[in-house]
């Protein structure tokens, strides 16, 4: 592994750079194509059983999902993908003890769908504006992103410190990719969904990487293969294991929740507003830390 990391290094160190001075960069060729239309192909029944989102920020024309480690095996190519690991480690360890993986998400954008508000991730957290990066995401496509079909819009050098200036900086563009390719953006950079005005299915997946102290740690259980303990070491200590934490007997414990544990829980114990609690002393393997959860993250626990 070190051997790896060692031959990756001289392309962390510049695609780092590129996205901390721009705010995103586009990957080409990250993974194959035919990968990409093998994940594709496995999460078809999830596409066509999820439904539509509510509300008007999602699109009452855009599906999403998540838990792609448990829907696909081949989603670990995407969310262990040694050069983004490489660049999520260099933007976010400066700023917290430990990343933690914080999202696995499919969506489809289907013709008719309008464009999604601007927004900045990082806004979920709730910490200081300017000064951390809190996320690192990555769009993976699984068809061609255009213009037309609904790319993903960034508003260029709008990240960081800018993300204090109250009118977004000009130049926004959409950013067209192929199947294979990886779209990395800051969790401070404006962007958003654009419409889709074609006659075709946008589809692809998101996979982000936050700084495990802010993060809501229930993200642990959302992407948690049942296997994973024994499956992958290292993302099964990064989605589920508190560094503050090693008991293994708790662990272990930890490692059976989703197969005895409805996901359901997390509705219920965010409810429908800004939820403000101390991290929870007992049973922290359990249920984590929660601080600042936003009713933006419901829509991703199904």
């Amino acid at each position: 592994m070190s051997d790896v990391k060692s031959k990756l290094a001289p392309q962390v160190e510049s695609w780092t750079g590129r996205l901390l001075e721009q705010g995103w960069c586009v990957i080409p060729d990250a993974v194959s194509p035919e990968l990409i239309g093998a994940l594709d192909a496995d999460l078809a029944e999830d596409f066509h059983e999820t439904p539509f989102c509510r509300g008007g920020f999602y699109g009452a024309r855009t599906k999403r999902f998540g838990r792609l480690l448990v829907r696909s095996p081949l989603a670990r190519e995407l969310v262990q993908h040694p050069l983004i690991l490489g660049i999520s480690g260099h933007v976010l360890e400066p700023w917290c003890d430990s990343i933690q993986l914080n999202l696995t998400q499919a969506l489809a954008l289907h013709p008719g769908a309008p464009p999604q508000l601007p927004h900045r991730d990082q806004d979920m957290w709730r910490g200081a504006i300017g000064e951390t990066e809190y996320l690192v995401n990555v769009m993976w496509p699984f068809t061609r992103y255009t213009r037309g079909n609904g790319a993903t819009v960034i508003w260029p050098n709008s990240h960081g410190r800018r993300a204090l200036v109250a009118d977004p900086p000009a130049g926004e563009f959409p950013v067209e990719l192929e199947p294979g390719s990886a779209l990395l953006f800051l969790g401070s950079t404006l962007h958003g969904a654009g419409g889709n005005s074609s006659d075709e299915v946008r589809r692809g997946a998101i996979v982000s990487r936050g700084s495990h102290a802010p993060a809501p740690s229930f993200r642990r259980f959302e992407s948690l293969p049942p296997n994973a303990a024994t499956a992958s070491r290292p993302l099964f200590r990064e989605i589920i294991q508190d560094p503050k934490r090693t008991n293994p007997e708790e662990t272990a414990a930890a490692a059976r929740l989703p197969e005895s544990m409805p996901f359901k829980w997390r509705t219920t114990a965010c409810g429908l507003e800004i939820v403000h609690e101390r991290p929870l002393e007992s049973r922290a393997v359990y249920w984590g830390k929660i601080w600042h959860v936003s009713v933006l993250k419901l829509i991703f626990l199904r």
